[in-house]
């Protein structure tokens, strides 16, 4: 009997398990914030996922086996992400699409690693995921000290010769990043004439901000998150700088005017392009539009890690988890809804897409005049 279900094709086989059952040959998942303050992004990802399931068994499957999808909550917690890794190592997952907090890839990944399970995440963007992941991890988002090349070329060019300025939290994120800014405009020729790393979390930043008056910064970089950046531009706006204040993408958030209020205008930031005005992406955004559901935030990058499973498995031949981790990693080109996009031999995408973004009046908006 299990020959004769192997041979079928989909369509008869799905009639003849009764209607609405599959047969499921190759089981896959995919892992975030189910539930929870966060739960709209774990549905984004569970939604994209199936999507591409769905969208990938219709045209005949992997190599004529069907997916099917299995689907953990591990709130972001690390805890809960190891034992949702666990459950799926136990379940004979091959491919985890996941996670979606870096907090929680990073720890499930050596899970993953030990059972020889590959695991593409979609959103976490954590140097540390890849740096310090095994030889089962990528990811198809940028990494987050991606957006310090990208600034620092900016700024290089901009800003040649004048006073440049770095203001950084101390998380690893934040020094990740302003690690490759400074990298990138010594490689430019260019020198900072202020680098300070504050404590994050405080009330008042008046100190830090009056530092960078003093040294009549022309630009200010901002590595850390929103409500620092707020605080200190609001600062210096009243202590009379007139300096460029660029950031990263936490600052792309109402809750940034929230507190800078006008003191906002005009400040820079990077952020990832929206791929739902990418072409590669426009029968998907059309489907889910249909369907009544707005693919935002994480959907899509789900969607585009499960293609990059299966063109990697199709490419190898199967659904051995190092050959596909090795192919992924040497660069080979995959088409997603994303893109075409190929990976680097840490597993992180090469020439990773940023878009220029700018706060003005209240709003920010990508700003196609910054290049």
């Amino acid at each position: 009997m299990t020959r004769l279900l192997r041979i079928l094709p989909p369509a008869l086989l799905t009639l003849l398990l009764g209607g609405g059952a599959a047969w499921a040959d190759i089981l896959i998942a995919t892992a975030g914030p189910m539930t929870g303050p966060s739960a709209a992004f774990g549905e984004q990802m569970r939604r994209g996922a199936q999507a591409a399931v769905d969208d990938i068994n219709a045209t005949g499957g992997l190599k004529g086996e069907r997916l099917a999808l299995q689907v953990g909550d591990d709130g972001c917690d690390p805890r809960k992400a190891v034992d949702v890794a666990t459950s799926f190592v136990s379940a004979g997952v091959k491919f985890v699409a996941g996670h979606f907090c870096s907090g929680s890839s990073i720890p499930a990944a050596k899970v993953y690693e030990t059972a020889g399970i590959v695991e593409i995440s979609p959103t976490s963007s954590n140097p540390k995921f890849t740096d310090d992941g095994g030889w089962n991890v990528a990811r198809v988002c940028a990494r987050d000290d991606a957006q310090g090349v990208i600034a620092g070329k900016y700024i290089a060019a901009h800003f040649a010769g004048k006073r440049i300025a770095l203001a950084s939290d101390k998380s690893p994120a934040s020094q990740a990043l302003a690690a490759k800014l400074r990298q990138t405009l010594a490689g430019a020729g260019e020198s900072l004439s202020f680098d300070e790393i504050y404590q994050a979390g405080g009330k008042d930043y008046t100190a830090l901000a009056q530092k960078l008056s003093d040294g009549l910064a022309d630009v200010v970089y901002f590595s850390a998150n929103y409500p620092e950046a707020a605080m200190v531009i609001k600062a210096m706006r009243g202590l009379g700088s007139a300096a460029q204040f660029i950031g990263e993408d936490s600052l792309v958030t109402d809750e940034f005017w929230t507190i800078a209020k006008d003191n906002g205008e005009g400040t820079l930031m990077t952020f990832a392009p929206d791929p739902l005005t990418f072409d590669s992406a426009k029968d998907v955004v059309q489907h889910f539009t249909d369907a009544g559901f707005n693919p935002e935030g994480a959907t899509l990058y789900a969607y585009a890690a499960v293609q990059a499973y299966v063109q990697a498995a199709e490419a190898t031949g199967g659904t051995d988890s190092h050959r596909i981790a090795a192919w992924l990693r040497a660069g080979n080109r995959v088409k997603t809804v994303l893109g075409e996009i190929s990976l680097d031999a840490k597993g992180d995408v090469k020439e990773p897409k940023f878009a220029w973004f700018r706060w003005s009046q209240g709003h920010y908006g990508e700003a196609p005049d910054v290049q």
